[in-house]
């Protein structure tokens, strides 16, 4: 008999899911499907871009990147939200209808931005991650991660203020089964809130049905009319963003390795992360898809349930693939009520902000130091404040502008700062036992 310890559910991080079973590895596939869905499909609704396409480049595009990291990083790849700025650009929509004419350019920049993400990849292959990860040291990385959930907090807050009590029902059962709950119910509460709720909603008659009406049973997710095409001014409007997303790219996967515990900027390296955004970006742009990130969404998944095997991921891949083929079935998690989503995302959220905080702490960076506590002040303040107006936009032409969120503006800012003053003495490297490890030190 094995005196190996058994894992326990919901308490100790799981790192091979395979032990619970397959019905279980689905089921939590599921529930990081229910965590990108809304996100992933309100992209395309509120570009013009097509809801079945952008499931399957989403789906297709983690496969890739969970391919190119070798199988190592539990990320799930959904739409980005960043480009909204240079889809509106290029091809605005006019009284709630797509510029069919115009989409298939802004396409056309997102794939010339996913090179970008290649040509990054090369230089860290090159140069090396220890010179690249210098420009990123905990207080930078932390600020933002922080950041990154407390700009999405507003989404949730208002979200939940289409149907507070629903929201509460479905924050009330994830709190309830991820604290007390046994088993697999410690690890599902997510999809466990989501079904409690949507049953409440339905008892109250606040369920639309014409989603499922007006879908068909069987669609072709790709339209080759769609596809991208190229015109110089679309990629340089768009290319640029790719820069900002990159440096939340860095903040995304700092924010899984600090969940997971496990450094994956040295292993599989930041070199391959950024390799696999950059090419499932280009894929989904090529075939007339939106940009694809890692979602912050299945972060907060990871952070609830501690279950931190990539395979999960994979399985949620293949569920959005399918999910592409069948509108119906899409537009039936589509009538899930907005403050339901709420309920789910004050928890998800909060979770994001809360790895960012840990990040800090564990790596102890030292606030009583001025530099530091001053680079993560602005970091903070650029991200909300700037992100509350919109960001900035620069313009190149009279037609041609850059658009940069608060996001962005603050990881600019923060990496450029943390350069420039002096005391910058953190250091990236490997431990004694030959564990990836950081450590700074001021």
């Amino acid at each position: 008999m094995s005196n190996e310890k058994q894992p326990q559910l919901g308490s100790d991080g799981i790192y091979d899911a395979r032990k619970l079973g397959t019905p279980k590895m689905l089921l939590l596939g599921v529930q990081h499907t229910f965590a990108m869905f809304g996100a992933t499909v309100l992209v395309p609704i509120l570009t013009g871009l097509d809801v079945s396409t952008t499931l399957l480049m989403a789906g297709l595009g983690t496969l890739l990147f969970h391919l190119i990291t070798k199988g190592k990083v539990p990320a799930f790849l959904g739409s980005s939200f960043a480009f909204l700025g240079g889809f509106a650009a290029i091809a605005p929509m006019t009284d709630g209808k797509a510029n069919l004419e115009m989409l298939p350019y802004a396409c056309g920049g997102v794939v010339l931005s996913g090179l970008v993400y290649v040509l990054m990849s090369g230089l860290i292959k090159v140069f090396g991650v220890n010179k690249i990860m210098r420009f990123f040291p905990p207080v930078v990385t932390g600020p933002i991660i922080i950041s990154i959930g407390l700009i999405l907090a507003p989404t949730a807050i208002s979200n939940c203020s289409s149907n507070w009590p629903l929201a509460l029902i479905a924050l009330a059962l994830i709190i309830i089964c991820n604290i007390w709950g046994k088993g697999m119910i410690k690890i599902v509460p997510i999809i466990i809130g989501i079904v409690g709720s949507y049953i409440v909603a339905l008892l109250m008659g606040v369920v639309d049905f014409t989603p499922i009406k007006e879908a068909a049973w069987f669609g072709i997710a790709l339209q080759p009319a769609r596809f991208a095409k190229f015109s110089i001014s679309a990629c340089i409007t768009i290319m640029p963003i790719a820069l900002a997303t990159m440096m939340e790219h860095i903040g995304d996967i700092a924010a899984i390795s600090a969940t997971v515990g496990k450094n994956y900027i040295a292993d599989p390296g930041l070199h391959r992360t950024i390799l696999g955004d950059g090419l499932a970006t280009s894929m989904a742009g090529f075939f007339g898809g939106p940009a694809n990130t890692t979602y912050g969404e299945n972060t907060g998944v990871l952070a609830l349930t501690k279950v931190y095997d990539p395979k999960v991921m994979e399985i949620a891949a293949g569920f959005a693939i399918l999910l592409s083929f069948f509108p119906k079935v899409g537009a039936a998690i589509q009538t899930i009520p907005s403050a339901i989503i709420g309920g789910v995302s004050f928890v998800l959220y909060g979770m994001i902000s809360a790895i960012g905080v840990r990040n800090v702490v564990e790596n102890q960076v030292d606030f009583t130091n001025s530099r530091n506590l001053i680079i993560a002040a602005v970091i903070l303040v650029s991200a909300l404040g700037f992100n509350s107006v919109g960001g900035i936009t620069i313009p190149i032409t009279a037609e041609i502008q850059i658009n940069l969120s608060g996001l962005a503006i603050a990881a600019i800012v923060g990496i450029v700062m943390n350069a420039i003053l002096p005391g910058n003495t953190y250091e990236f490297g490997k431990d004694v036992e030959g564990d990836t490890a950081v450590s700074f030190k001021v």
